[in-house]
C-alpha cells in the first residue's frame, strides 16, 4: 500500500539464459502486454564492458535529472548496468517520486539492470528503509542478514562489485566485506559503492566513524575505485586517495581511487579538506567507467556530455596500480 493507493509489484527470476546473448521479453496478463523490451546476458569470459555511474538523483526527476540518464545513454549507449549511489529519489515511499525516478530512464530501465545502494533519503525520518526498495529491485541475497539487497555484491566480466549499506549497522558490516574482499576468486579488479564518502567534498559533512571503519579495509585489500554520493558536489581523488583530512591526518597510499559525485539540481559548496584531482559544483554529472582486463577508463561528464575528468587505471601482476590523469583543458566549475 503506497501513499498513492494500492499498488501490485512483481519479481520474475529468468534461469538457464546462455552467456552473451540478447533475449527479448514482455510483460503482460495474457491480454494486455507491454511493448517487447531486449537485453544482452553477461559473457562467461573477462571481456570488455561499460557501466554508467549517477550521484545523487534526488530532486527534479522528471525535469532536470531526464536529460542525466538520456545523455549518459547516448554516451554510453551499450553500458551493461547503471549504478546509483543512493539518494536516488528526495521523500522516502513517496510513490509519486519513485515514478518520475523510473520515468526519467523510461525504456531504458527495462533494457538496462540498475544496480542502486540505498541513501539517506531511502530511509526518511523515520530511519526505516523505504518500503518501495525491496519490492521494486531484486539484488542479490548475499549480505548480511537483515541488510538484504542493499549490502550485496556480484561478479560481472572480470570485476567484483559491491554494495555496502552506509546508513545503518555500518560495524556488523566490516567481518562481511573482508570476506568478500578476502575471496581467492575475485576477479582482478573490485569497485564498492556506497551513499554517504569516506572523505566530503561539501562542508560540515565528515563521515569519520565510517571512514575508520572501513578505510582500512578498502585499502588492505586493495580495492580500485570508491564510488559514493551525497555531498551533492563532485571530488575524485589521485591513486592513492586523499592524503589529508581536516584533523590532519596523514596517510599511506593506496592502490584505491575515491569518487563522490552528484547527478541531479540540488547542489552544495564545495569544502574539500583532502586532496584531489579535480572537484566541480554546481554542475550535473554522470560517469562512464569503461572496464577490460588491461585497464579501468574513467569519464566523468556534464549533463550536456562534454568531457569534465578523466583518467585510466592499470594494474601489474603484482597489484600495483598506476594512475595517468587524463583531464581535459578548462576551469573546475565551483559555482
Amino acid at each position: 500500500t503506497s501513499d498513492l493507493g494500492a499498488c501490485h509489484v512483481h519479481t520474475v527470476h529468468l534461469g538457464g539464459l546462455r552467456p552473451a546473448t540478447m533475449y527479448a521479453y514482455r510483460v503482460g496478463d495474457g491480454v494486455n502486454w507491454s511493448e517487447w523490451f531486449q537485453f544482452r546476458t553477461a559473457a562467461a569470459t573477462d571481456e570488455p564492458f561499460t557501466f554508467i555511474y549517477f550521484g545523487d538523483a534526488q530532486n527534479a526527476l522528471r525535469s532536470l535529472w531526464s536529460r542525466v540518464i538520456r545523455e549518459a545513454n547516448l554516451r554510453a549507449p551499450r553500458a551493461s548496468f547503471m549504478l546509483h549511489a543512493g539518494d536516488l529519489i528526495n521523500s522516502s515511499n513517496s510513490d509519486a517520486e519513485w515514478g518520475e525516478w523510473f520515468g526519467a530512464g523510461a525504456w531504458l530501465n527495462g533494457s538496462i539492470p540498475s544496480v542502486a545502494t540505498p541513501g539517506n533519503h531511502e530511509y526518511g525520518s523515520i530511519f526505516k528503509l523505504d518500503r518501495h526498495w525491496r519490492p521494486q529491485f531484486a539484488f542479490p541475497l548475499n549480505g548480511p542478514p537483515g541488510l538484504e539487497e542493499t549490502a550485496y555484491w556480484f561478479d560481472y566480466q572480470g570485476a567484483r562489485f559491491v554494495s555496502l549499506n552506509s546508513n545503518e549497522r555500518t560495524e556488523e558490516q566490516c567481518e562481511w566485506l573482508k570476506g568478500v574482499l578476502a575471496d581467492p576468486q575475485r576477479p582482478k579488479w573490485t569497485v564498492l559503492t556506497f551513499h554517504h564518502p569516506i572523505y566530503s567534498a561539501a562542508k560540515d559533512r565528515d563521515n569519520s566513524k565510517l571512514r575508520e571503519l572501513w578505510r582500512p579495509i578498502i585499502e588492505e585489500y586493495g580495492v580500485d575505485l570508491v564510488l559514493q554520493g551525497h555531498d551533492h558536489a563532485y571530488a575524485r581523488s589521485g591513486l592513492g586517495g586523499p592524503k589529508n583530512v581536516a584533523e590532519g591526518l596523514r596517510r599511506q597510499e593506496s592502490n584505491t581511487v575515491y569518487v563522490v559525485s552528484v547527478s541531479g539540481p540540488k547542489q552544495y559548496s564545495l569544502a574539500e579538506s583532502w586532496d584531489v584531482s579535480r572537484v566541480a559544483s554546481g554542475v550535473q554529472l554522470f560517469q562512464v567507467i569503461h572496464v577490460s582486463p588491461e585497464s579501468i577508463r574513467y569519464e566523468a561528464r556534464l549533463a550536456t556530455g562534454k568531457l569534465y575528468d578523466a583518467f585510466k587505471l592499470e594494474k601489474s601482476a603484482d597489484g600495483k596500480s598506476t594512475l595517468t590523469e587524463e583531464i581535459p583543458e578548462g576551469d573546475e566549475q565551483r559555482h
